[in-house]
């Protein structure tokens, strides 16, 4: 197995190894990996070829494959760019693409879920989602039969297919909210007797599976990029593709100056954009009318220590406002282009690209790498089953509001069970 550390980058103390949080301050963990050069395990397939850099004992298998990296001819000709790289997490079979959920969620759920059943306590994993976290999710946890209890608002339950067989160990709460409500009560039945959550952007094994973006995408390019383009919703893939850096640099053989992150949310629902440029964010009726709302993150890790702006301060970084019409009008440049769907939340990254190359903040020859988070779902669609998860509980935000006993949420809790061990 590799050997890692885990330290808060706050007090400097070093915690267990499946640690989320530091009882001392509020800052972040990071792994700090004994390996310092960057090895691909051969002998294992997909992500597991980075498993020295991933914080686990072990692979999970029938599940985990890794994102391709390719040089981009179609889009790169179109924004006149002639080092642009592309890594695309999705189902594109040309291309090597075999990420069934479409998303690159399908990196940081696996070693999520690996190092959750490396706890061996039987509890229940709880995670909240909009949708892409959740297939995801599901995934992983029917590879590892883990009981799994997924938490999304209702726009995100016709995101919620895998091409597996859904497992019978997994149960379906819609809360009738947005993302962020169903994300505060995911954290509360977390809270409760034997569910545990899986930490969000505090869990090192989410961070340093979406950190592979930037391994494949460095051992592609022989190089770190000068600059790295991504749309986000939380920040985190931002701090994974840091944190990443920052051990690629360690390593000695691909550079020695970290990428510059350019991070794209969609206007005007945007609290990292907002937050960055000092400007006031109107966000009405959001995430209603956004280009895509698995961006809308209300409480991102921003001003941790080793959060967002941590990382745009170290990398000189950029956040950018993009609006639906700039994302629709990028979209289909790709797609044309690059002959491939893409997800809205990618168009966002694809527009933030165009923007920089408008204003002169990336240059003719520069190496870029172009994070396309999602994509592939039109030909998954054409050539794989795709199987639907239910809802099997609908519960209102103010559900498990507090520690209470009251007989509406010992109900809930108890319709949980039955619902799980049920399908045992």
């Amino acid at each position: 197995m590799g050997e890692y550390l885990v330290r808060c980058l706050g007090c400097g103390r070093v915690h267990p190894p499946r640690a989320i949080a530091c009882q001392n301050d509020d800052s972040l963990l990071r792994t700090e990996y004994f390996t310092k050069r960057l090895t691909l395990r051969d002998d294992l397939p997909g992500l597991w070829k980075f498993y020295d850099w991933l914080p686990v004992k072990e692979p999970l298998r029938g599940s985990g494959e890794k994102p391709v990296t390719y040089k981009s001819e179609g889009l790169a000709r179109e924004l006149g760019l002639e080092n642009l790289y592309v890594s695309f997490s999705g189902y594109w079979p040309e291309r090597g693409a075999k990420m069934t959920t479409c998303s690159f969620k399908d990196l940081e759920a696996p070693p999520t879920v690996e190092r959750m059943t490396e706890r061996e306590d039987d509890q229940i994993l709880v995670v909240a989602s909009a949708g892409n976290t959740a297939r995801a999710f599901a995934q992983a946890a029917s590879a590892a039969r883990l009981p799994l209890v997924l938490v999304v608002p209702p726009t995100g339950l016709d995101r919620l297919w895998i091409c597996e067989k859904p497992s019978d160990s997994t149960c379906v709460i819609v809360v009738n909210g947005d993302y962020t409500e169903a994300t505060d009560f995911a954290g509360r039945l977390a809270a409760r007797p034997r569910f545990v959550g899986e930490g969000g952007a505090r869990n090192v094994a989410r961070r340093d599976g979406m950190g592979i973006v930037m391994l494949d995408g460095v051992l592609s390019m022989k190089a770190l990029p000068k600059h790295y383009f991504q749309a986000v919703g939380s920040g985190t893939g931002g701090i994974a593709a840091w944190e990443a850096s920052l051990r690629l640099i360690e390593d000695g053989r691909f550079g020695w100056h970290l990428p510059k992150l350019h991070l794209a949310q969609n206007s005007p629902c945007a609290p990292i954009y907002a937050a960055w440029t000092r400007s006031r964010m109107e966000t009405g009726l959001c995430p209603a009318g956004m280009y895509d709302d698995v961006l809308y993150n209300r409480k991102p890790p921003y001003s941790v220590k080793g959060g967002v702006k941590e990382a745009l301060e170290e990398t000189g970084g950029e956040v950018y406002g993009i609006s639906n019409q700039e994302a629709g009008i990028a979209q289909k440049i790709f797609e044309e282009s690059e002959d491939i769907d893409i997800l809205p939340a990618a168009a966002v990254a694809v527009a933030a690209l165009q923007k920089a190359v408008r204003s002169g903040a990336v240059e003719k020859n520069d190496l870029i790498l172009l994070n396309i988070t999602g994509g592939g779902v039109s030909r998954a669609k054409e050539e794989l089953d795709m199987n639907l998860l239910k809802c099997d509980i609908k519960a209102e935000p103010s559900a498990l509001s507090s520690a209470s006993t009251s007989s509406y949420d010992n109900d809930l809790l108890t319709e949980i069970d039955e619902i799980l061990e049920r399908r045992a």
